[in-house]
């Protein structure tokens, strides 16, 4: 399906070679994939320049390119170039501009934990009224989250943009990018603080969510967090989600059964297929969400029944000698690796183990996060493992109330063999470390 012509290129970079109008079908900028007409869009980093790849995106189907090179060689006469100071300025300003050609309702979501279950579950909720595109896998930066915007298709009515950052003015960029009808802010934890300094700092970041937000934009967030009660100014529309009796949707009545959380809303009952209180928070963002754009409750209900998240976000997998993992690999902080491990808690099995590795990104916090991890776990846990470097400070951190077995790992191989020895019918064992860890390699030889 077309995206645009050339002539629509040429309305935003003026500076450009003679041409004659084609339709673009896709945006890439891996050189080495096969598209259909396709806009090459070459990325400068510090240690390479696609500029070099430019005659291989052009054989691989690409039928114009922007770029900040004024001489090529490797092109033939004719051949569409659009000429621009920087290519990833460059795709992001062509992204702000498709945006409005298609005019969806954007959806943006940013947060320490949370993100991307909570885009799932809006996109899967949205989906009973809407055509919805959302951000595939991690593409939430200031590359990836243009291209998403540009690979939504013209019939498009809403996007629901996944947003990360790293540091300050990142969530800014991309907020003005997709200029979002609707803003949430998932929570406010740990993640990246090693570069924002404190948890305020980071909230600070996430609350830049808002920078591109327009007179009717609608912000909806964790409304039992108070650092996110102090952004200025506020001229839009509010709503708050949680467990505080005066949120405006008040979450209650939560129960964790073998293979879904039931819960209610604002008295109304709702069941999801996922497992943990902080789900129940997260379907609560949909939820608001859905009832702002008039979504009637029985389709809701509907669509969160149906809910199927990305692999190694909490993953419940047969293993070994009959035993069940859960592969929360995927990435971690310390609150969600203790909202994991407190719905391990709630699981009916004999035996529970938790393999913890490192959180990264913490800095100077890594000693106390890890043994504010290490402190949440109790006698319902038997076995704490750990691996890694940092992950040792989990086991510093347990008290009395834990009475189980417990051991740190440096070594991947030795770890497995433990594991081993200990998984039968009765035993779940729960996986979480930072994405850097790479546990989905434990995981996959107990499969």
């Amino acid at each position: 399906m077309e995206k645009f012509d050339l002539n629509f290129l040429a309305s935003i970079f003026p500076n450009h070679t003679d041409y004659e109008n084609k339709e673009i079908y896709t945006i890439f900028r891996d050189s080495r994939e096969k598209v259909q007409q396709g806009l090459f869009i070459p990325i400068v980093g510090e240690r390479f320049d696609s500029h070099e790849f430019i005659s291989q995106a052009i054989e691989n189907g690409a039928v114009a390119i922007l770029s900040s090179r004024t001489e090529l060689t490797q092109i033939p006469e004719g051949f569409p170039v659009f000429y621009v100071d920087d290519t990833i300025e460059a795709l992001q300003t062509l992204a702000n501009h498709y945006r409005h050609l298609v005019n969806p309702i954007v959806v943006g979501i940013t947060g320490s934990n949370g993100k991307t279950t909570t885009k799932e579950i809006v996109a899967s909720c949205l989906a009973a009224k809407y055509n919805v595109w959302k951000t595939i896998g991690n593409l939430n930066n200031h590359i990836g989250l243009p291209l998403t915007v540009l690979s939504m298709d013209r019939n498009c009515d809403v996007l629901v943009a996944e947003m990360g950052m790293s540091g300050f003015g990142e969530i800014e960029l991309l907020s003005k990018i997709v200029e979002p009808d609707f803003g949430i802010i998932t929570n406010i934890g740990e993640s990246h603080i090693e570069h924002l300094g404190s948890r305020e700092g980071i909230a600070k970041a996430k609350s830049e969510i808002t920078c591109g937000f327009k007179e009717n934009s609608v912000f909806i967030y964790d409304g039992d967090e108070p650092l996110l009660k102090t952004i200025e100014p506020r001229p839009f529309k509010e709503i708050t989600c949680g467990f505080s009796k005066d949120l405006d949707y008040v979450i209650d009545d939560i129960n964790q059964h073998n293979d879904q959380t039931s819960f209610s809303i604002n008295s109304e009952a709702l069941t999801i297929p996922l497992l943990g209180k902080h789900q129940a928070k997260n379907a609560s963002f949909a939820y608001a969400l859905c009832k702002e754009l008039k979504i009637d409750v029985s389709s809701i209900k509907q669509q969160l029944n149906q809910l199927e998240l990305p692999s190694m976000r909490f993953e419940k997998m047969d293993a070994l000698n009959g035993s069940t993992i859960i592969n929360d690999a995927y990435n971690a902080s310390a609150t969600s690796m203790i909202a994991s491990i407190d719905v391990l808690k709630n699981m009916n099995y004999n035996k529970k183990i938790v393999v913890l590795g490192d959180i990264l990104e913490l800095g100077d916090f890594s000693k106390e996060d890890h043994k504010r991890v290490g402190q949440s776990i109790d006698s319902s846990i038997d076995e704490v493992l750990t691996y890694g470097e940092e992950s040792k400070y989990i086991l510093d951190g347990l008290t009395d109330n834990f009475a189980g077995k417990s051991k740190h790992f440096i070594n991947q191989e030795e770890l497995i063999d433990d594991l081993k020895q200990e998984l039968d019918e009765n035993t779940i064992v729960l996986f979480k470390a930072s994405r850097g860890i790479k546990l989905e390699e434990v995981v996959n030889q107990l499969v």
